[in-house]
């Protein structure tokens, strides 16, 4: 595991979210930053700017440590935007173009990379996944901070703003429905929790009342820091929190929403402290599942489904 530099006190804790989650994504991939340069767009420079607060990274940048990381990019993205809208309240000197010094000593504990990390890709993945030797290609100058210049024109900033606060809830209400369509697609893996679920009006089932969702009638919208209230009742002989009546939704690693919500209410009602109540289906949510379903006797894989669900509700 890596040993990062503690990030500047003056990074916006929107800003600082995103870099923790890409450097988790870094370390869990087990990828270097010579690596990263190799296998990106992005020169090894660019990276420890990156991932030490100095500089926002591209878009484009954070879906592709996403994708070398094996992880879906929509949640990344949704942090990136809410990053680029807080403003560039980054850290550290300008970066400067050439030889692609480091401002510090590489987090990943080499030294001496910093040739290599500017240099073109030396191999790239062939589409059968054999690797082949791949001609250096053009790449995009790293990202520098901005140079001083003119203010932004007083008369023009008002609409500006006006035009970024409507971007980033537009932006953030697509990425959650698609998260939402990709949880629909994963209800129906046969791999989940060690069950499938009955079909409907199948011969000798019976469908229990379902509880109720009393507390919300818009998508979620993930916002960091932010947790929600447990009210976990009875209803119909099941329990529910209030935020979702599913029985059956698929949650797993980096699953949002209010699902997840729901799911973290009840472990913590039962006993099985998932952390802070806020919607993202972590590391600490997942051990949380984990134990219940151990202790319960179930298949434990730390992925909640229609046999956790089960129980939860219990």
């Amino acid at each position: 595991m890596s040993r990062w530099k503690q990030l500047p006190d003056t990074l916006d804790e929107r800003t600082r979210h995103l870099v923790v989650q890409l450097r988790r994504l870094k370390d869990r991939s087990g990828l270097s930053l010579v690596s990263l340069g190799r296998k990106t767009a992005y020169s090894r420079s660019s990276w420890e700017r990156y991932l030490n607060g100095k500089a926002l990274p591209p878009r484009q940048a954070v879906e592709q440590l996403a994708r070398l990381g094996g992880t879906d990019p929509t949640r990344l993205l949704v942090l990136h935007e809410l990053a680029e809208a807080a403003g560039p309240r980054t850290a550290g000197a300008p970066a400067t173009a050439g030889n692609g010094a480091e401002d510090g000593p590489a987090e990943d504990g080499t030294a001496g990379d910093g040739a290599a990390g500017d240099s073109p890709a030396a191999e790239a993945p062939a589409e059968d996944g054999t690797a082949r030797a791949a001609s250096p290609v053009p790449r995009p100058d790293p990202p520098a901070d901005p140079l001083p210049g003119p203010g932004p024109d007083p008369a023009r900033a008002p609409e500006a703003a006006r035009r970024r606060r409507l971007r980033v809830p537009v932006v953030a209400g697509l990425a959650v429905a698609a998260v939402a369509a990709g949880t629909a697609l994963v209800v129906a893996a046969p791999w989940e929790d060690g069950d499938t679920p009955a079909a409907p009006g199948a011969a000798g089932s019976s469908t229990p009342a379902e509880p109720s969702a009393r507390a919300h009638d818009g998508p979620f919208v993930y916002e960091p820091g932010r947790t929600y209230r447990c009210d976990v009742r009875r209803e119909n002989g099941l329990l529910g929190a209030g935020h979702s009546a599913t029985r059956d939704a698929v949650l797993q690693n980096s699953t949002t929403g209010w699902d997840v919500v729901e799911a973290q209410c009840l472990l913590k009602h039962h006993g099985f402290s998932p952390g802070g109540i806020d919607g993202i289906y972590g590391d600490l949510t997942a051990r949380a599942v984990k134990r219940m379903q151990d202790e319960h006797g179930l298949v434990v894989d730390g992925k909640v489904g229609p046999h956790t669900w089960g129980v939860l509700r219990r």
